[in-house]
């Protein structure tokens, strides 16, 4: 039973890891900016290829091709501002969260299709990987998944850190809660969203690598992880990012306890059904707070 229930906790943190750091940028985007980044998922595809064309294609270190995934998901988020949000920025709200998520939605597709052309539809295998398992009584724990799991904690403590205690994040806040009002006060807000897409980027970039390293690469690696971020988004309330970081965590454990129970297939049907659920319950989210607007 020991064996059974580390096997259940090595997958359910392995798992929740990955999906916070792909719910953490994802939230953080929206709470900073109101904008569903449906790109989000192909960003992170983009990563998981980016250190793999490193380290294969140019012979580079594992260390050279994870800053190769974060280069290209920073690069990429700072092509999205470019060429998306900026020239969108100065219309009303409704029609920015409405037209963006359309114009994410193209980008997204645009970019997975460039990358199928690109590396073919074949799935590969991610060099960047840590071999080896740690022996304990109850069973063998991979290398792989106490690296995920750690490198997830430490870019959220980081993020948290940066929002909390910086300047920077300062910035995000004040934009966050007023645009106009912190734009009065001197904060460019149009460089704060620049570089919260970058962040966000890379933060993506980096969850591609760690999601393929325990997958493999195709071009539709993303797809599932954002799902999956965006229904702990929903069910934490958008934009909350403590809320999104536990509700990842506590879903993808009872998602991993319910596959080994029930099978595999009833998974995702279960996550859907407490979304369901909480929507019902409480349709801002567990942690989100009901807003009102005058139209």
């Amino acid at each position: 039973m020991s064996d059974v229930l580390v096997a259940v906790l090595v997958a359910g943190l392995t798992s929740g890891a990955v999906y916070a750091l792909a719910t953490l940028g994802l939230s953080l985007v929206w709470g900073s900016m109101r904008m569903l980044n449906m790109a989000h998922a192909a960003m992170l595809t983009l990563g998981g290829y980016a250190a793999y064309a490193g380290v294969t294609g140019l012979g580079l270190p594992m260390v050279a091709g994870v800053v190769a995934a974060l280069v290209a998901g920073t690069a990429a988020g700072a092509l999205l501002y470019g060429g998306l949000v900026r020239p969108l920025l100065n219309r009303p709200a409704a029609v920015f969260e409405t037209n963006i998520f359309i114009a994410t939605v193209g980008a997204g597709i645009a970019l997975e299709n460039a990358i199928l052309m690109t590396f073919g539809g074949q799935p590969l295998k991610q060099p960047v990987a840590v071999e080896g398992a740690i022996a304990l009584p109850g069973g063998g724990v991979p290398l792989q998944s106490l690296v995920i799991l750690s490198v997830s904690v430490a870019l959220m403590a980081a993020t948290a850190f940066v929002l909390a205690r910086t300047r920077f994040g300062r910035a995000i806040r004040a934009t966050a809660q007023n645009r106009e009002a912190a734009e009065l006060m001197g904060v460019p807000a149009g460089r704060i969203y620049l570089q919260v897409l970058m962040l966000s980027g890379a933060l993506a970039g980096m969850c591609g690598v760690l999601v393929s390293s325990i997958t493999q690469l195709s071009p539709t690696l993303g797809s599932d992880p954002m799902l999956k971020a965006f229904i702990m988004c929903v069910v934490a309330g958008l934009g909350n990012l403590p809320g999104a970081i536990l509700a990842a965590f506590v879903l993808a454990l009872v998602e991993a306890g319910v596959q080994f129970a029930a099978g595999a297939r009833w998974g995702f049907p279960v996550l859907l059904f407490i979304v369901i659920a909480v929507l019902i319950w409480r349709p801002a989210g567990l942690f989100g707070r009901a807003q009102i607007r005058r139209l």
